[in-house]
């Protein structure tokens, strides 16, 4: 009797240990996929180098006309 009272005890020990364990993989999950979902500001450099090339072809428009 005593036997199967620890088989059993070991038994939800190892079923307690699995469910922590899957509880925290999903929390892990969670905290990757805020970390990955986080916006990311524009590129300034692109962002600088577009605005110079507008600014160039507005000026030549103005000497063309």
């Amino acid at each position: 009797m005593a036997n199967a009272k620890k088989k059993m005890a070991a038994a939800l020990a190892a079923v307690n240990a699995y469910m922590m364990q899957e509880e925290e993989a999903a929390y892990q999950a969670q905290l990757a996929a805020a970390a990955n979902a986080a916006p990311k500001g524009p590129n300034l450099w692109a962002i600088a180098g577009r605005q110079d090339i507008m600014n160039f072809r507005r000026l030549i428009q103005m000497k063309a006309f």
